[in-house]
């Protein structure tokens, strides 16, 4: 003997969970929204401890950016989509009035905010990281942007700076 549901309870039956639904959603807090505030660049921010080299490549990575983007007074994230390509740079640039001197001095002093975060947390010996700030200074832009864009290199690989300091 099977019971047959009709169609009528069928319906309140779905309409009685939706609601139920909409009252969890909105008892949760869901009836606002609001997005996480973007990052201060300018605040430092604690290096974890890593278990590999790409983890190393990735904090030098933002904290490159993270200094840069300090030094222009913008979010990480806008400086992140100007530096995409040559055409979004020049762009970026003349929308905020920024000589090419400027974006340069800027992006140097991001790879040496990186260089000195990565010392404090060990990752660098202070050796290493003093011929590394000397490098930067003399570097052109688009190696410096490279450097950071392609961390890993410093950390991983053969040749790679953790490998030859054995860490």
């Amino acid at each position: 003997m099977s019971a047959r549901v009709s169609g009528p309870i069928l319906v309140a039956g779905a309409l009685a969970a939706s609601i139920a639904l909409v009252v969890v959603y909105l008892a949760a807090g869901g009836s606002g929204y609001e997005p996480t505030p973007v990052a201060d660049p300018c605040q430092a921010r604690e290096w974890r401890s890593p278990d590999a080299a790409e983890e190393y490549a990735e904090q030098f990575f933002l904290s490159a950016l993270d200094g840069a983007a300090c030094e222009l007074d913008v979010s990480r994230e806008s400086l992140v989509v100007a530096l995409a390509t040559e055409e979004s740079r020049r762009e970026f640039a003349a929308e905020r009035g920024i000589s090419d001197a400027e974006l340069e001095a800027a992006i140097r002093a991001g790879v040496e905010r990186a260089i000195d975060d990565a010392e404090d947390a060990g990752a660098l010996n202070p050796l290493i990281a003093s011929g590394l700030r000397g490098l930067v200074a003399r570097l052109p832009v688009d190696e410096a942007l490279a450097l950071i864009d392609d961390a890993g290199a410093l950390f991983s690989g053969a040749g790679g700076l953790l490998d030859q300091l054995g860490l």
